[in-house]
């Protein structure tokens, strides 16, 4: 494969990641904060951690 349909191909997925985030988001009415960006840069890492981050440990007493 060619490095330049590779970045192509690659592009693409990581924008429909981010796009299915921010739906997810506006679907079930939670708050997409970072996701979206974190899912383009980083794509399936990032929709991972859209579904399973809990932001609720990082808040300590």
């Amino acid at each position: 494969m060619e490095a330049q349909a590779f970045l192509a191909a690659t592009l693409a997925a990581h924008v429909g990641f981010a796009i299915f985030v921010t739906a997810h988001a506006f679907m079930t009415e939670r708050d997409a904060g970072k996701w979206p960006f974190v899912t383009l840069a980083f794509g399936l890492a990032g929709i991972a951690a859209y579904f399973f981050y809990d932001e609720s440990a990082d808040s300590s007493p």
